[in-house]
């Protein structure tokens, strides 16, 4: 295909979305009006480069269904030539028709919709007027939409041309609604240039719009016998599988052969530059990895490799296949090993890390001023602030919270179990983190009363702190940084008045950090085993107090732990070098052993990219479904959402999360973590974030956080243009609100294709939401003032509340109350 190259030198590796169909055996560009419209009978080819500053590319090839093998091998060598041309660095994608992936759809913000037929059906140029037609289109999703042109009732977007009414079964559910509303606008602005009017029906209350149903039965006719249940949308995919299977390929005989290396947890150090893998997940999707040094015949036949694979395993022809070069892995791939390594990285403030060589480089001070111009290192940092905020600490005593004497604050023992409630300010207005720190001994009943009592604070100061589980040894930094390097963890023991501790005879305690912000003390067994060069060690029996330097520790770690060991005994301590311990050093320890003398490479963090997962209880078992190329508007009130960062698990709570999964988040984000292919650190923090209360080590992960979006919820006008397709539509009580704007709206659609018909009046005794937003003494006559929500109709009550009445009796008191209070009706 030597035209291939015509093609490709008109292809320009700028960011953005770019988008091609095979016509004749060859790449024709589509329109950017087009984008998003895909014909079943076809094979796409879309390339699209990522804004972030590492530029990533990635290459998908979409087969329709009813596309020939013809168009399907072409669009594939297309593919491979399109990535040599860009150097090999990008990941290819193969994508079927009804199984995209998140990734995939995540470009198609307001949707994708099927047509029927092909390029020879006459797809050649976006019609400029599409006025006279009449389409109806099926939608299916709530992160990411498609429509399919077919005829029966669920949701579905009636297109006029000059008119899209969208019809809401009734149970289609909030987030539907609006993805379909945005859809309806797209197509709007996209096809028909802003000029034409969008109408919505809520199913069950078609009376309510009686306009909009002429028009609809004039073009459908009208609906025979009941409506069927609706089919609920695709079960999220369970990505977190834990059966990860890497294969090594090769065809040095002359026929391909397939041989499994390892299964999970996987390590970097299986992949050699000189071959090919193939990693399976379970079934779910398939990876294949190209080393640099692997034949050019290896790497090309890559894609078909996969599919070959596929079909010999007997997966579904519908399997999703990633190909990726050494150097360009995919976040999802990198995930899949226990760790991953980058040549050259850097990681963490003031520290560098070089392959191959030994870098122990100072930390430099952290600049609470550098977070906030970079939210994005504020949340690789994990630091709300610069650890200047007020402190205080709880023990579960009894089962119950004991405050702790401030003059001990700082010394965490094995056997308890603490709640710490951090407070500081920003933009004047007091923001708290509540840190659950579960000692290794703790009895389950103090755990379980631990996160009890946390419940309770929680409540107290109205759901605003951000919940931290701390596991005893896992304190995240800002812990350590609170304590201004008074940090000390006993491993056994309790801190409770007038209980004795057993005496242990001499103590060990391990002193890393290297200023007051990062400085912990731990308690190690009291063995020479428990030695490492690198490190400060505290050695504390009853005649002495031994403070022993490792040769590798530098003088800021040295400093540090003598101020450590001044909390620890009031005793005279006697530095001791290592190489030069004193006899009744070694005694202390149980005599001489092997120690870790070896200089240790700086610890590294996996440079591993979040993701946020929307999380369902809904068959009963933790599922999750991946939200790709994730945004704010990603976070669905609605939901439990859950963002991995590797170092720490988020679970953002919606505010209209479901209660049960509310409750269960917790256990979903330790289920996430021990079925993780990765073999996760089970230990990891897990911090609980509400809605509108996020800290910056949330917000930072997201690019152009709205600290303002969820206070700013307003109407919004459907037949107001988005800009490019996209816009924006959100309301306290979801998409309910249009339809007081709809029923207006109707008669203007009305007025273009039917008879204007007079609208329905009100009921009578029925009354309007602004005469019931008042005070008390000056609501109607005979209006219950605590039960004003009953006086109004079907529609304006799911208008206010954005559900209908039964589904409002049936919430707990309290957030009855919160919706009436947002509505003005409390």
């Amino acid at each position: 295909m030597t035209e291939a190259q015509d093609v490709l030198k008109n292809i320009q590796q700028k960011p953005g979305l770019q988008i091609w169909t095979i016509s004749k055996m060859k790449m024709v560009p589509v329109p950017e009006q087009a984008y998003g419209n895909l014909f079943e009978g076809d094979c796409y080819i879309i390339l699209n480069v990522s804004n972030s500053t590492t530029q990533s590319t990635d290459i998908h090839y979409w087969i329709g269904n009813t596309s020939s093998q013809d168009e399907q091998g072409a669009a594939a060598i297309y593919v491979t030539q399109l990535d040599e041309y860009l150097g090999g660095s990008p990941v290819q994608h193969r994508e079927v028709q009804g199984c995209e992936s998140a990734k995939f759809k995540s470009y198609f913000k307001n949707g994708l919709i099927y047509k029927k037929g092909g390029v020879g059906s006459g797809f050649t140029h976006v019609e400029s007027n599409m006025y006279n037609m009449q389409r109806l289109l099926h939608v299916k999703g709530t992160k990411h939409v498609t429509a399919r042109e077919v005829n029966y009732w669920d949701i579905f977007l009636l297109d006029l041309g000059k008119a899209l009414i969208q019809w809401n079964g009734p149970q289609s559910n909030r987030q539907e609604k609006l993805k379909a509303v945005l859809l309806a606008q797209d197509i709007r602005d996209r096809e028909r240039g802003g000029r034409a009017q969008i109408g919505v029906i809520e199913g069950g209350q078609e009376e309510a719009f009686p306009e909009l149903m002429k028009i609809i039965i004039s073009v459908l006719g009208q609906r025979t016998g009941h409506l069927k249940e609706s089919i609920p949308d695709d079960k999220p995919d369970q990505n977190q599988t834990s059966i990860v299977k890497l294969y090594h390929v090769s065809d040095a005989s002359g026929q391909l052969l397939v041989q499994e290396v390892a299964t999970s947890p996987l390590t970097q150090d299986l992949l050699s530059s000189s071959d090919c893998y193939i990693l399976d997940q379970g079934g779910s999707s398939v990876m294949v990895w190209k080393g640099k040094a692997a034949s050019d015949e290896e790497r090309r036949s890559a894609l078909s490799r996969a599919v070959g694979f596929i079909k010999a395993k007997n997966y579904p022809s519908n399997t999703k296949v990633e190909v990726m070069s050494e150097g360009g892995e995919s976040a999802m791939f990198k995930h899949l090993f226990k760790s991953w390594k980058e040549k050259g990285q850097i990681q963490g403030l003031g520290k560098t890390h070089s392959v191959g060589k030994i870098a122990k480089v100072d930390q430099v001070k952290f600049d609470v001023m550098e977070l906030h111009a970079q939210p994005k290192l504020a949340a690789q940092e994990r630091m709300v602030d610069d650890a200047s905020g007020h402190i205080q600490v709880w023990r579960i005593e009894n089962l119950e919270l004991k405050e702790v004497n401030p003059s001990t604050y700082g010394q965490f023992y094995g056997g308890d179990c603490y709640l710490v409630l951090y407070t500081y300010n920003r933009a004047n207005k007091p923001q708290y983190i509540l840190y659950m720190w579960q000692g290794r001994h703790a009895t389950q009943d103090e755990v379980t009363a631990c996160a009890y009592q946390a419940v309770n604070l929680d409540n107290k100061y109205n759901g605003a702190p951000t919940q931290v589980r701390v596991v005893m040894g896992k304190e995240p930094r800002h812990f350590l940084a609170i304590f201004k390097g008074r940090l000390i963890i006993f491993e056994g023991g309790t801190g409770r008045l007038g209980v004795v501790n057993p005496d242990p005879g001499a103590r060990l305690f391990q002193v890393r950090g290297t200023h007051e912000m990062n400085t912990k003390a731990t308690e190690v067994p009291t063995r020479a085993s428990s030695l490492n060069t690198n490190d400060v060690f505290l050695l504390k029996t009853h005649q002495n107090v031994f403070l022993w330097y490792g040769k590798g520790c530098s003088g800021d770690e040295r400093e540090m732990g003598k101020a450590v060991a001044d909390l620890l005994s009031e005793q005279d301590k006697q530095v001791v070098m290592e190489g030069q311990e004193p006899a009744a050093f070694w005694v202390a320890l149980g005599g001489k052993a092997p120690y870790a003398s070896d200089k240790r490479l700086e610890k590294e963090v996996a440079p591993h990219e979040p993701r946020l997962f929307e999380c369902s209880n809904q068959t009963g078992r933790f599922l999750v479904t991946e939200v790709a190329d994730f945004t704010q508007d990603d976070l669905d009130e609605d939901d439990v959402m859950l963002l991995d960062t590797w170092e720490e698990i988020f679970l953002w709570i919606g505010n209209s999360a479901n209660q049960y999964e509310t409750q269960e988040s917790y256990s979903s984000a330790v289920e996430y973590l021990k079925t993780h292919p990765a073999g996760r650190d089970p230990g990891t923090p897990v911090s609980t974030v509400k809605q509108a209360y996020e800290p910056p080590t949330f917000t930072g992960w997201f690019n152009a956080w709205d600290a303002h979006k969820w206070s700013n919820l307003n109407n919004t006008n459907l037949n107001k243009k988005t800009g490019g397709g996209g816009g924006s539509y959100s309301a306290p009580g979801g998409p309910g609100n249009i339809k007081s704007h709809n029923q207006r709206m109707s008669s203007s659609i009305a007025s273009a294709y039917v008879d204007q018909s007079p609208s329905r009046a009100k009921p009578s005794g029925m009354l309007h939401s602004e005469q019931l937003v008042k005070t008390p003494n000056q609501l109607p006559q005979g209006v219950d003032p605590e039960k004003r929500e009953e006086y109004l109709t079907d529609a304006e009550f799911e208008n206010l509340f954005g559900c209908t009445r039964d589904n409002f009796q049936r919430l707990p008191k309290w957030r009855q109350n919160d919706l009436k209070k947002k509505a003005g009706m409390f």
